[in-house]
């Protein structure tokens, strides 16, 4: 099984600076990446991987997602496989440009459309995305729309 190296929430805020200064003293620490639309915390104590997105959230809240971050390629794949054993939906995204880094990763979707990711972070990257730099979409949320996985698929794995 992939060691988990950090827990990640990835937030959305309407006010960058506001949220940094709020978040600076929340967690008694500075962030470790800042960007234009995006911020990241990569805290030991506790294990968190904490990011906030500029990103209206009017229609879908202020969580963007959750996930985990492990320390290689090779756990990535090692967890992808669990869950396509599992009957979970999943998603690849190997090699991609996302939230100013190059990473491996795979997302599933929990039954209420909540969408994780298991991901390995290669290299900083100068880009949010590899896509439409206006596009949204593609960057820090998984690629496409979630689609139900009947509950007897997670009673299987629950069991």
């Amino acid at each position: 099984m992939a060691a988990i190296k950090r827990m990640h929430v990835a937030v959305n805020c309407s006010d960058l600076e506001k949220s940094l200064a709020f978040y600076c003293s929340f967690f008694n620490a500075e962030p470790t990446k800042v960007k234009d639309n995006y911020a990241k915390f990569e805290l030991d104590n506790p294990a968190l991987h904490f990011s906030l997105n500029v990103r209206p959230f009017e229609k879908n809240g202020v969580l963007n997602h959750l996930g985990f971050q492990v320390d290689n390629t090779e756990e990535v794949l090692a967890m992808g496989e669990r869950l396509r054993q599992a009957d979970l939906l999943l998603i690849d995204e190997m090699n991609t440009t996302c939230c100013y880094a190059v990473q491996d990763k795979v997302w599933v979707y929990d039954p209420d459309g909540n969408a994780w990711e298991i991901f390995y972070t290669k290299e900083d990257s100068e880009f949010e995305s590899a896509g439409e730099t206006k596009d949204l979409s593609l960057c820090c949320a998984p690629p496409s729309a979630p689609i139900p996985v009947p509950f007897t698929s997670f009673k299987k794995t629950i069991l």
